[in-house]
């Protein structure tokens, strides 16, 4: 199945003891459903606060005879209204989403000046001060291709490799005048910008594309030179890179499986908001 969901008040994907979680929600619905102990298994763990537009779950039903699209309907009526199914299809039996996963696109979205927009502030980091984003396009095309990213991996974290092919950087801005007091939409140099930046991989590691927004920014604020960057790849070291881009400004776009890519919603490519 592919999921959409506001992580806003939940403590991430994976089922914790002591906090509420989209993946609980989901076995919960499956059990109101079906009576069958269910288990869902996402593509990836997303953390409290991150958002997804197509995460990609699997699961497995023994009992079930309607159709998928009755599942999908079904399941919707007992989930809360934020999260939901987009879709639900049959797969191979040994299917499964997160081995089998060759790809993966993330957004991060920011504020940039302006007052905080208080419909977009649950979606998009507030930076207040102006951002160069051609440093950032510069900073950013030295992290492109297959690259030992161990410096933007979370402290602490343990992964058997730190190597990963970054497929592809894109850093879109578009000027708004609906962040802040502004109604003139004519006048928008005086009011703020929302700046995308979108990553596609073949894999990530803990904490990654936050690392990495983080990172960019300080290129951005001026306070390091794109050149920089490269220095932090190489040194393989957390230390070195910039500060951990807040969740909330995280979504999971699609997933890519060896035949297709799933969960790509098309109709919010062109938004600037994924509400």
């Amino acid at each position: 199945m592919t999921v959409g969901y506001d992580g806003t008040r939940y403590s991430g994907w994976q089922v914790q003891p002591n906090g509420v979680t989209v993946q609980a929600k989901l076995e919960q619905g499956l059990v109101e459903l079906t009576r069958e102990t269910v288990r869902v298994t996402g593509s990836g763990r997303t953390d409290a606060g991150v958002h997804a537009i197509g995460q990609v779950a699997s699961f497995s039903l023994a009992n079930w005879r309607a159709t998928d699209d009755d599942l999908r309907r079904a399941l919707n009526s007992k989930l809360p209204p934020d999260i939901a199914v987009s879709r639900i299809e049959d797969a191979a039996e040994d299917f499964h989403a997160i081995r089998d996963a060759v790809g993966k696109r993330y957004r991060y979205q920011l504020q940039i000046g302006g007052v905080r927009d208080p419909f977009e502030h649950a979606f998009r980091w507030h930076v207040h001060a102006p951002v160069d984003v051609d440093a950032m396009r510069a900073a950013s095309a030295h992290l492109v291709g297959r690259h030992d990213f161990a410096s933007f991996q979370a402290a602490g974290a343990d992964r058997k490799t730190t190597v990963r092919h970054v497929r592809a950087i894109d850093i879109t801005e578009t000027p708004t005048a609906s962040g802040g007091t502004r109604s003139d939409a004519a006048d928008v140099t005086s009011c703020c910008q929302y700046l995308t930046i979108e990553i596609e991989a073949d894999g990530f590691l803990y904490n990654m594309v936050r690392n990495i927004a983080g990172t960019l920014l300080e290129v951005g604020r001026g306070k390091r030179t794109h050149e920089w960057v490269a220095d932090v790849l190489a040194a393989k070291d957390r230390t070195v890179a910039g500060p951990t881009a807040p969740p909330h400004g995280l979504f999971l776009l699609w997933v890519q499986y060896p035949s297709t890519s799933v969960g790509v919603d098309h109709s919010s490519e062109n938004r600037s908001s994924n509400r």
